[in-house]
């Protein structure tokens, strides 16, 4: 059996960033000719964007506004460079927000996580993500397309049927969440119905503990994650080895600083950032919105792309203190106009029936003043007061949080 989905994927990682990097300057003309970007990258260029210092200097997109961009620009806020009437498919996802699908057979780049997760041609698999309105079912289906293997579209709900369907058309491969393959292996199980044909499967969509995992190998079905999003497809993919999700080849990934564009060290816990040049929906350093860390080397299953541990939790700690929000930028502002200071985070409390706000700010040096100066800081920013409180590096936990609410749910 063939070790790699293609020679891309095993390439000398200096050559891959060489490639990557010298298509960004034709990518940001072609996307700047639609008027989102256009905006969005304005007085930027585009030739003289060819490295990630240069890429890191670019605008971030949020995911978290293109709800507002899509309804003041319907249908996509601009971003897209084909009308909606030439796309194939027009989906919403929760939000809402609303994704077009393109011509491409593999659109969303999922053939080669779902090779790694051990699918091959003429597999049969059977596919538990939504068809109804959402991206994430025509995703997969799109890669197990592209691989040869046929598929079993079933959805969401309707348990015994889809084990029905199971049990007659064996099935070696599944897709969806993990949490639904137990429920379907369990229904199996309770029905006397023969499920043990599914060997493998990619999930997505939900956490995968450990024990699951345990589980799902003890009942002899071999699980993989992919981290995947609908406007760009799939970000990053498991394979064998499970050492960290291997970032997709068309894509550049980033990891940064909560609240910015600035990216961080290996190691430390930041917010996803892609960028890929999809010709119908091209996507310019998107802030996914999720967290994550880079990780040191490479796989050792011989994939040499970079690798990101995961998904770790959400990068949008937006918190509301006395009434006023107060978000993750406004404390990276704190950073950047004190650059004394290392990794920061804001402890929300709750004292005498008020709430309460700490900075905890890593300084290995801290001057006379600096607490007053930087609380000032604070104020200025939030418009509000807040106690500063300076700590030793490494004091602060590497978790990507910025904003912590510790106040008791009520």
């Amino acid at each position: 059996m063939t070790e790699h989905f293609d020679t891309l994927e095993t390439r000398d990682p200096a050559e891959r960033e060489q490639a990557l990097l010298a298509a960004l300057p034709r990518l940001l003309s072609r996307a700047m000719g639609a008027p989102g970007w256009a905006r969005h990258l304005a007085g930027i260029d585009p030739e003289s964007v060819t490295s990630r210092a240069a890429l890191a200097r670019l605008p971030v997109l949020r995911k978290s506004d293109l709800a507002e961009f899509q309804k003041n620009d319907p249908p996509f806020g601009g971003f897209n460079l084909t009308p909606p009437g030439r796309m194939r498919r027009l989906h919403m996802s929760p939000g809402p927000l609303f994704e077009p699908e393109g011509h491409a057979d593999d659109f969303g780049n999922c053939a080669r996580a779902l090779f790694a997760a051990g699918f091959r041609q003429g597999d049969i698999v059977h596919n538990a993500f939504s068809y109804h309105l959402t991206p994430g079912a025509y995703i997969l289906e799109a890669g197990a397309f592209a691989l040869g293997c046929a598929v079993i579209p079933g959805g969401v709900g309707n348990t015994e049927q889809q084990v029905a369907a199971i049990a007659h058309y064996r099935p070696t491969g599944y897709v969806g969440t993990p949490d639904f393959l137990k429920i379907l292996l369990d229904t199996a199980a309770r029905l006397g119905k023969d499920a043990s044909s599914i060997k493998r499967a990619l999930v997505s969509g939900a956490a995968l503990p450990r024990s699951l995992r345990e589980e799902f190998d003890a009942r002899g079905v071999s699980v993989l994650q992919c981290y995947a999003i609908a406007e760009v497809g799939v970000i990053a993919y498991e394979s064998e080895a499970r050492e960290g999700m291997i970032v997709n080849e068309p894509l550049i990934v980033e990891v940064v600083r909560p609240g910015t564009g600035d990216p961080v060290p290996i190691g430390e816990v930041g917010e996803v950032v892609v960028t890929t040049a999809n010709p119908h929906y091209p996507m310019i350093r998107l802030a996914t919105g999720d967290l994550s860390a880079l990780l040191p080397g490479v796989s050792p299953c011989g994939r040499t792309n970079m690798r990101i541990k995961g998904w770790l939790g959400r990068a949008d700690q937006t918190t509301k203190i006395k009434g006023m929000f107060v978000h993750p930028r406004q404390v990276a502002e704190v950073a950047a106009r004190h650059p004394e200071l290392g990794r920061l985070r804001l402890v929300v409390g709750r004292a005498n029936e008020q709430d309460t706000m700490t900075l905890m700010a890593e300084c290995s040096a801290p001057v006379a003043g600096l607490e007053d100066a930087v609380a000032a800081t604070l104020q200025s920013l939030t418009k509000l007061k807040g106690a500063v409180r300076l700590v030793a590096p490494g004091t602060l936990p590497n978790d990507g949080k910025v904003i912590a609410d510790e106040r008791a749910p009520g």
